[in-house]
């Protein structure tokens, strides 16, 4: 049993259950939870009696809002890049120790799901969508990028809906995730505690999800498929929100209304992630994103796009460059170069997974 106040991870009967546990900071990750979660499936993978492991969020708001952003701005502000990087390096080591674990691993997603809460979840076998799922990847709004594993998932989910989903930050509920595969089934609130009991007393878990998995109602991302596909297929911010304007329908109108309230730069790298993610593999889009990680976090859009969100809270911040139009090519190259020898290491992860 690996227990720490933020996520408590124990064993229950043939399950192995970790339970992110910060309700009052909605289960934001923290490095501590990392290590706990590293130790925990570490631990379970050789232990033959655990069948599966299963993961939740304490508290009905939320699965995990993401990563503890604050504690990341403050150390950065304080030119503290080591202790960040040391954050993102083990929760992108942990990315891909989920994707690869040999074991069923079952993320019961039953509230907000952003960032680092993606991480841990959306990587696993089977992902279930509770009645209060909430999916959002809305980094690009504070400067930052859709990072865990999204450079992978976003351009593998139907249509352009994933790049849709990473240049507005729009959220996506439990219908449309079931609908564009970024949850597997549809599981109502009311019976989780029996899902869960299920996979606890051995039952497997295809079958479980079969036994009590129910329909939920497609949401407005499905609805607007064709308009998403049309615009987000183009190959330049311009030419994306040329497109939406020339649509001219209440929701493309929306969507480019939420592009234009994000960081530029950011949204030029999220795009690009878009467009090469598809061709990699899971362990080249986790070292893409830990050089992307690496130039953000010594520039300035970071830190002003936190500042003026969750620290100051004036919603006004002053982006570099200012203008979609300002940002260039030799701008996003510079932050997807390659780092030498600061490239993420994943040889122990390979060799734990071989």
């Amino acid at each position: 049993m690996t227990m720490n106040d933020e996520a408590i991870c124990r064993r229950r009967g043939a399950i192995g259950h970790i339970l992110l546990n910060r309700p009052q900071a909605l289960n934001a990750l923290t490095l501590n939870m990392v290590r706990a979660i590293s130790a925990a499936l570490d631990e379970w993978e050789g232990d033959t009696a655990i069948k599966a492991i299963v993961v939740e969020g304490a508290g009905e708001r939320a699965f995990c809002a993401g990563g503890d952003i604050r504690l990341l701005w403050e150390q950065g502000t304080a030119g503290d890049h080591k202790s960040q990087l040391d954050f993102w390096r083990e929760e992108y080591v942990l990315n891909v120790r989920i994707k690869r674990y040999p074991k069923p691993y079952v993320a019961v997603i039953d509230g907000i799901v952003m960032g680092g809460g993606v991480g841990v979840s959306v990587h696993g076998s089977h992902r279930i969508a509770g009645d209060g799922f909430a999916f959002a990847m809305p980094e690009v709004g504070i400067g930052f990028f859709p990072d865990v594993g999204a450079t992978w998932f976003l351009p593998r989910l139907a249509g352009k809906t994933g790049t849709y989903l990473g240049l507005t930050g729009a959220r996506a509920k439990a219908g449309d995730a079931v609908a564009l595969g970024l949850a597997e089934a549809h599981v109502s609130r009311a019976s989780i505690p029996d899902f869960v009991a299920a996979l606890e007393a051995g039952e497997d878990v295809e079958a479980a999800v079969a036994r009590f998995q129910s329909d939920a109602a497609p949401g407005p991302i499905v609805q607007n498929r064709a308009v998403i596909d049309a615009a987000f297929s183009a190959g330049s911010l311009s030419e994306i929100f040329a497109r939406l304007a020339a649509d001219g329908s209440d929701f493309a109108q929306e969507a480019a209304k939420a592009m234009n309230q994000k960081a530029p730069l950011s949204l030029g790298v999220a795009l690009r992630q878009m467009q090469v993610g598809a061709g990699l593999s899971f362990e080249e889009a986790m070292r893409t994103e830990f050089r992307i990680v690496s130039r953000i976090c010594r520039g300035t859009n970071f830190y002003e796009g936190v500042r003026a969100t969750i620290i100051d809270k004036d919603q006004k911040p002053a982006w570099k460059p200012a203008r979609i139009e300002d940002v260039t090519s030799a701008d996003v190259d510079a932050i997807f170069a390659p780092l030498g020898a600061e490239e993420l290491d994943l040889a122990g992860v390979a060799e734990a997974v071989s």
